[in-house]
């Protein structure tokens, strides 16, 4: 069941890039860094499929893969800012967030400084959640919005050139994936369904 409603996700995805272009990676990142788990590992990887066929390219990609996650992070970052731990505790399972997420997060901030900002940009399911406690300490809005636009952009131009060498190498691979949304839906399916699981069983 959870694999079918994850192919569903997957399949929107690659609808919603395939009939927006840029501004459907921009859509999809700012709803993954709004705290909300939808996978950037099937996002970008799929955005960087079209880059191998010519529909886009590698660099505007990665930008608009950034901007996205900076566009979803501002809000994530305001709430914490006036809502603070008590709101994120009481409303954050409706988005799969967790107060094992939070008390990870707040470690992270407290023990790395703003500069995590940057590493959890590139760390997966970390990435979902980091900008909620910068708003919780009030972190300068000037270079979080740096940090998460440099972290970003490294992390999706990674996973969507990722994507383009799939592509390139799509004649050895068909043997095994008929169609390539199943390679994009494999390579994200671990790792959502272990975060998904683990948070429906908290």
């Amino acid at each position: 069941m959870l694999a079918k409603l994850i192919a569903l996700v997957a399949a929107w995805i690659m609808g919603v890039i395939s009939s927006m272009g840029y501004a459907g990676i921009v859509l999809l990142m700012a709803i993954e860094s709004a705290c909300i788990p939808l996978p950037s590992e099937i996002i970008m990887p799929f955005a960087g499929f079209l880059v191998f066929k010519g529909e886009m390219t590698l660099l505007m990609v990665a930008l608009a893969g950034a901007i996205g996650c900076v566009v979803g992070s501002i809000p994530a970052y305001y709430v914490g800012m006036f809502g603070g731990r008590p709101l994120a505790e009481k409303y954050g399972k409706y988005i799969l967030l967790s107060k094992k997420d939070l008390d990870l997060a707040d470690r992270l901030f407290e023990k790395h400084g703003e500069i995590i900002i940057f590493i959890a940009r590139m760390l997966p399911a970390v990435r979902t959640f980091i900008a909620f406690p910068a708003g919780v300490v009030r972190m300068n809005m000037s270079v979080f919005i740096v940090y998460t636009f440099i972290g970003s952009f490294i992390w999706c131009w990674l996973l969507a050139y990722a994507g383009m060498k799939f592509g390139e190498n799509w004649a050895s691979l068909e043997v095994y994936f008929h169609q390539f949304h199943y390679l994009i839906v494999a390579l994200g399916l671990v790792f959502v369904f272990w975060y998904v699981r683990r948070h429906l069983k908290h």
